[in-house]
This record gives structure tokens, sequence and C-alpha cells, in this order.
């Protein structure tokens, strides 16, 4: 939770009085016994973390509703499909007690919805403690529903494939829908799409030359994309561009229940037609080595004996885009590094400084849902460990070198796509996690920048803040944020927290959210290969492939974690309200919230931006919505 408000008018440290600025010590010494660092969480070794989570950031019941009606809906579904698959003592003797069940969950939880949203009596629960109270009340009876529904996910998995081929797959959606991508992934234009609007869409890399371990000659390169273009010419044009996958080198595939799994380190090539809009797969090298590892060509047709061969070839792309999304790009670049600016700004922002007031919200919920996944999802037995293909001990490790290796100033938005050669709109003009983005980036930066200005009337006002250099100093020392610098210039604070709020609003939306639309549907995206990849000679067949997809229970648990994952759109960009009911407007200051005033301007852009992304979906072969403003939440709550 938020406190309950800043103050009204917030200053500055060096602006107010003598007694003010003791009053402001005090409190961050209070603070900082509520918000302790650790870098000795055993799932995440030597990333710095909240040692626990304070009670003011524990979710709101509006929250947990979200997640308990989600959840039951992933509950109702997991059931029907065992039910289906052939469990005909569960269908006989426990599938109506236990549907039975469910509808009470739904009711109970309708129930304490209906209790919250609404007054008491028609009367406004306006005494703090009365509330408090009725909160706890309805926190405990959540966590119970959620308990229970835990239970039933963890009982009641399929543990036989009752059909063969991929159909067994899609038989795992009952009531849930079937995503769109289990008719799609097949395509080489959908696996394409995946680079520039999927869930990982920031390692597409331009190139003008190949990197000496990746190996594709003149004459592969018109095979695949004709004898009017040229590899030469796509070079010197800025068409070619690569995902390299070495950074998952320090994956050590690891074991679920017996089963070996693998994932490998491929590069892949992907160009823009001459005179064309859209990336088209070009070949794929299945290792970081060109003498050791097979290259194939893009193939098209279904006929083709290659066919196969080359459909293995882009699942152990996907495998290793799995891996990298979940530990790098979602894990380590959004959850990670957020948390250590959440805790960095409760120990060194006093409650009245302008920083506390904006930041605050884009961090709520973080703490408890980062020490949720620490808890569970990548710990030993948690869902990564059963799903994702390294050992648990070195998917640890990797996701935290990745955080502890992320470069603030150089993630920024516009320098990233710069420094990987996508911000050319020319040389790639379909490229819609780029473009919207950058309408959300700018939002932000105007809403900060026009923030920022009523509180700091120049650089010196900047450089005397002294609970801005405390907060920077902390975030270089304990929060080990890579590349973080003193702030010296007004310019460079409305940078600074532009990337802050970007990163905790909209960068964990696109790639959070991309989860249940692609990745709920696992040959889609798996989260390992459950054989190896020898699909050099002969040409393989389908069996092959179909070896390389995870064991069904496997794969409903991979579903139903992103499902949960991807659904929950809590408290959207732009609504600021403080976390105790009945969640009053966040900001008091008049010059902030006044007709006109900055707040009213960005929200009033981000309706233009939600229009924009919307016009452009018309044009789109496939709509983007992840970075709607509407979609988007204001903080790494999930």
């Amino acid at each position: 939770m938020l406190l309950s408000n800043p103050r009204t008018s917030p200053t500055l440290p060096q602006n107010d009085n003598p007694r003010q600025q003791q009053k402001r010590r005090d409190q961050l010494a209070d603070a900082q016994q509520v918000y302790q660092w650790t870098d000795q969480v055993g799932s995440l070794p030597g990333v710095p973390l909240a040692s626990a989570v304070p009670r003011n950031d524990e979710p709101t019941i509006a929250w947990l509703l979200d997640v308990a009606e989600v959840a039951i809906d992933i509950v109702a579904n997991q059931l029907l499909v065992k039910i289906s698959g052939g469990d005909r003592l569960l269908a006989q003797s426990g599938g109506a007690a236990l549907q039975a069940h469910l509808n009470d969950m739904r009711q109970t939880v309708a129930g304490i919805r209906r209790e919250h949203e609404a007054p008491a009596d028609g009367v406004l629960r306006v005494v703090e403690h009365a509330a408090e109270a009725l909160a706890s009340l309805q926190r405990i009876r959540l966590r119970s529903q959620l308990d229970a529904l835990q239970d039933l996910i963890a009982t009641s998995y399929l543990d036989a494939n009752v059909v063969p081929g991929l159909e067994r797959y899609r038989k795992l959606f009952i009531t849930l829908p079937l995503p769109e991508i289990a008719d799609e992934f097949i395509q080489n234009d959908s696996f394409a799409r995946m680079r520039v609007a999927g869930p990982n869409c920031m390692l597409l890399q331009g190139v003008s030359q190949l990197p000496s371990k990746f190996s594709l000659t003149e004459a592969q390169y018109q095979q695949v994309m004709g004898s009017a273009d040229t590899l030469a010419s796509a070079l010197t044009e800025r068409r070619v561009y690569l995902i390299d996958y070495a950074e998952l080198a320090s994956l050590i595939p690891g074991t679920t229940h017996g089963a070996q799994k693998y994932v490998n380190q491929p590069i892949a090539m992907f160009a823009v037609p001459r005179g064309g809009a859209s990336l088209v797969p070009v070949a794929i090298q299945l290792g970081q080595s060109a003498a050791d590892f097979p290259t194939f060509l893009r193939v098209d047709s279904n006929a083709s004996p290659d066919w196969y061969s080359w459909q293995m070839a882009r699942t152990v792309v996907q495998v290793a885009d799995g891996n990298y999304h979940e530990l790098f790009v979602h894990l380590a670049r959004t959850h990670l590094v957020v948390e250590a600016f959440a805790v960095a700004s409760q120990r060194q922002l006093a409650p009245e400084h302008p920083l506390n007031a904006l930041l605050l919200p884009h961090f709520e919920g973080t703490l408890f849902i980062n020490n949720a996944a620490a808890g569970s999802l990548i710990a030993a037995g948690g869902p990564i460990d059963q799903i994702f293909a390294g050992t648990i001990s070195s998917t640890q490790q990797t996701a935290s070198a990745d955080r502890l290796a992320f470069d603030f100033y150089a993630r920024m938005l516009p320098t990233d796509l710069k420094t990987r050669a996508v911000d050319d709109t020319g040389a790639l003009p379909d490229y819609p996690y780029r473009d919207d983005a950058l309408l959300v980036w700018n939002a932000t930066h105007d809403w900060v920048r026009d923030y920022i200005n009523i509180y700091y009337s120049g650089d010196a006002d900047v450089l005397a803040d002294y609970e801005l250099a405390n907060w920077t100093r902390e975030l270089q020392s304990q929060g080990k944020i890579k590349g973080f610098r003193a702030i010296t210039t007004v310019a460079q604070l409305i940078d600074v927290v532009t990337m802050i709020a970007f990163t905790a609003s909209a960068q964990h939306a696109a790639v959070n959210f991309p989860q249940r639309t692609f990745m709920s549907y696992v040959p889609a995206f798996s989260g390992a290969a459950w054989a190896p990849d020898s699909v050099a000679s002969p040409p393989a067949q389908e069996a092959d492939w179909l070896n390389l997809m995870p064991p069904i229970a496997q794969a409903q648990q991979q579903l139903n974690t992103v499902w949960l994952l991807g659904s929950i759109h809590y408290r959207p960009l732009g609504d600021y309200r403080s976390n105790h009911w009945p969640y009053p407007s966040w900001f008091r200051d008049p010059r902030i919230t006044n007709t006109g005033g900055p707040l009213q301007r960005f929200q009033a852009a981000l309706k233009v931006v939600e229009a924009k992304i919307d016009q452009r979906n018309l044009q789109r072969a496939v709509a983007y919505d992840f970075l709607k403003p509407s979609l988007i939440p204001t903080s790494v709550n999930i």
C-alpha cells in the first residue's frame, strides 16, 4: 500500500525550515527501519531486494479480488480438462462436487467485491479503524479462497496425453479461450512477428555485416529471398537483423521428474525484403559456432522434405526466446530493477518530497509480487523449475547476473533502440513495440517534465537537493544499479524519472501481458525442449518435432502460470490513487491537479496515444494492444 496521501504541497528538503528538515530526517530514519536491504535471498543471489514486505506494501482487496476471479477461471478450466481427459473417478464422484465448490467460491468472491465497493448500509465508511478491520477480514477470506484454489490446481494436473499430436495442447483450453496463436504459430510471418510484437521485442539487432560466428552465403540468402535481392545490398541498406541468444550460455539444462530438458543458444537471421515493410525469417543457426552447429534456411511449404527440420529449428529459437524473455526482459529488467528504486525511494525520499509523491504509485504492489516470485515462482520445485530449461540453480544465477548487468542509461528506450539499430522507421517500418512504446515514453516524459518543473526552478535546485543525492548514492551502492550516476540537471532528472515510471508501467506491460496471448499455448512458446535438436540428417519428421514439446502436465502448468500473470490489469497508467479504501486520488497539490494542469494534460495525452494505437492497429496485419494506455498498469503488481 501507499501512504494515505503525501503533503498537499510537496517541498524540496533545502527549502524547508530547520524544524521541518528534522521532521523529514526522523521520518526517513523510521522508514529505514522498515525498508531494509538484503542481497541474500537464495533464489536471487546477489540481487538487492527488500528484506521483508512491509504492511503498507501488502496488496489491496481490489487486487486480490481480481486475482481470485482469474484463479477460479483457471481451476475450472483445469478440472474440466482432467474430466474430459478420461478421469472417470473424478467425473463420477468428484466432478459435480468440485464444480459446486467453485461456484461457491465465485459467490464468495462476488460477495466480497460487493461489500468492498459499496458503502456499508449506504453510509460512507470514513472511520479508519472500521475500514481497516473490514479490510483485514476481507483479506483473510480472500487468502483462504486463494489457498484452496492453489491446492486444487496442484492436485488436478492431467497426467496423460489423451490425444496425439498438437491436438492434445489445444484440448487444454475448454472454458479458457484458445489463443489465436494456436492457429498461426507454424506460419513464418507469425514467427517473424514475434521479434517485433511478441513477448520479447528487445533482442532484435540491426547489422551491417554478419558476425564471423554466423555463416550464411550469398547463394543461401538468394535461395530464400529471391535472385532480385542480394545479401550485400541488404546489409548495406540496413535491412538485415539478428537475434542472438548467447547470454543463455550460463543455463545448465535440467530435468523435471527425471525427464531431460534442453535449451540452445541459437542465432536467427531476419530481413526486410527490398521494398517491403515487415521482417521475414531467413535462416537459423542452432548454436554459437558455425563450425559446430547446422544452419537451416527458411522453408515456406509443408510439402518440402525440410519442413519439419525448419519447424524444429524454429522451436529451438522459441524455447531460447521463452527463457530469455522470462529470466531477463521480464524478471530481471522490470521486476527486479524496479524493486531497487522502490526500496531506495522509501529510504531516502521523505514523504514530503515531490519525487516520493510521483514515484510511489509506480511501485505499488512490486515488493509483494517480487517476494512471492522469489519464494515460489523461481524457487526450487516452483513453476520456473518445472517448466523452463535450466537447473533451478543456474536459472537463478543467470537471472540474477542479468539484473546486476542492467545498465540504466543504456536501457532508456530511445538509446536502446538506437544502439540496436532498430530506430530507423524507414529501414524497418513494421515494429509495433518500438512505435507504440515511443508514444507512451514521450507522453510520460512530458508529464514528468511538467511535474518536475513545478518543484525544481533550475539546475541549482537539483544540486541542492540532498535527499536526491542520498537517493542516487544508495541506488549506486546498495541498489546496485549499473551506470547510475549523480544527477546534476533538471533535464537529466526528467530522463531518470521517465525511465523509472516507464519501466514500472509500459515496459512491464509490454513483456508481461503477451504471456497469456502467446505463451499459454506451449507449442508456440515452450519453456524447454524435451528432446535433443537432432534435425540435420536425415530430414526430420513430424514425430521428431513433436518430441520437442513438453509433457502435458508441464504444458498445463505453463498455461496456468502465464494465464494468471497475463490477465491482471490493475489500475491503469494515469490513474493515481491511494491504496487505502475508498482509494481517493493520490495527488493533492492543486498545481498538479487543477483543470488544465500537468495531471490532466497527461491523462489527455494518454487518450491521444490510445487513439493513435487504435488507428495503427487498423493498418496492421495483427493488432498490437499491449501498449494501449488503458491496458498498462501503473506499476509492476503482477
